[in-house]
């Protein structure tokens, strides 16, 4: 039978079993996302490619299925493709109002523990119908994920993002010290950046956070002497807590302690005055995004406005 002119050769079903198993990583568990057979799956994903034309994965039998250059380009499509058909259905059943589907959100790793949890909160309340992915990783991984679709929208401090992304403010936060209950200078109203240069130092050595700790030092004046490197928020705090050193960090907790009870000072740094950090929620300018993730721009935008 001839396809119609204008007509897309593929179908909605297709893409929707392609992207199932790029998420999953298997056809059996995108079956299973699908509730469909891993059979029907797999003659979806045979079909799409037949009627693009291309190859879009390569399945390994023990590995699960790994996507081609092509099947990446196609993903980041699909999805558009997939959320546009969703809110076009929702439109014409008199729901404008209704957000559904899956919002694939992603977080830089230290912001993770205090920041999505009451954003996540208010936006389940609020839209109980939409379901949530989380992604938390570096800004180097959350960039490349955003930018290929597999993550709708980022929550990240304003650093070195790319210049290609739209951000909308949420909160600010300021870079502080902190030190274990005995450093000398743990009694002091603040600090001067200048007064550490010679003790040992922990790093959150999770970019962007390293190059900021270390740019923030030596416009100080000094190069720090970093004793011991994590890429974990709460390892650095715990380090801090041991006495191994002190550590310079823009997150904030609501307790003072430790996972091991010990207690951690944050101090504010008075010379140099060091500018505060916005935390924002990014993503492609050029892209459109689901009436999920434009959900939660919105739901961000007006907690910022609170909080203002």
């Amino acid at each position: 039978m001839a396809k119609a002119t204008g007509v897309p050769a593929y179908t909605l079903q297709q893409l929707a079993a392609f992207v199932a198993v790029a998420d999953t990583g298997t056809i059996a568990a995108a079956a299973v996302r699908l509730q469909l057979s891993p059979s029907a799956v797999r003659a979806s994903l045979g079909d799409l490619e037949r009627a693009l034309g291309a190859q879009l994965c390569v399945r390994h039998r023990a590995k699960g299925v790994e996507l081609t250059s092509g099947g990446k380009a196609v993903l980041a499509k699909a999805r558009v493709v997939l959320h546009e058909a969703n809110d076009l259905e929702l439109d014409v059943r008199g729901e404008p109002g209704q957000v559904t589907g899956v919002l694939h959100v992603g977080c830089y790793t230290t912001l993770g523990p205090t920041v999505l949890p009451p954003l996540l909160d208010a936006f389940r309340r609020r839209y109980p119908a939409a379901r949530i992915e989380l992604r938390e990783d570096t800004l180097d991984r959350l960039r490349t994920a955003v930018d290929a679709r597999d993550v709708d929208v980022t929550i990240a401090y304003d650093i070195d993002l790319p210049r290609h992304w739209s951000t909308a403010a949420w909160l600010t936060s300021a870079p502080r010290v902190h030190v274990a209950a005995g450093h000398r200078l743990a009694e002091q109203d603040g600090v001067r950046l200048l007064d550490l240069a010679e003790d040992p130092m922990i790093l959150l050595d999770a970019p962007p956070s390293r190059e900021h700790v270390l740019d923030m030092c030596r416009g100080a004046g000094f190069e720090p002497r970093v004793a011991l490197r994590t890429s974990n928020f709460e390892t650095a705090r715990a380090l801090v807590g041991r006495g191994l050193g002190w550590a310079l960090l823009v997150q904030r907790t609501a307790t003072d302690v430790s996972y091991e009870g010990r207690q951690v000072i944050a101090k504010d740094v008075l010379e140099p005055l060091l500018p505060s950090v916005p935390i924002v929620v990014a993503w492609p300018r050029d892209a459109r995004l689901s009436r999920a993730a434009q959900a939660f721009v919105q739901l961000v935008a007006r907690h910022a406005a609170q909080a203002g």
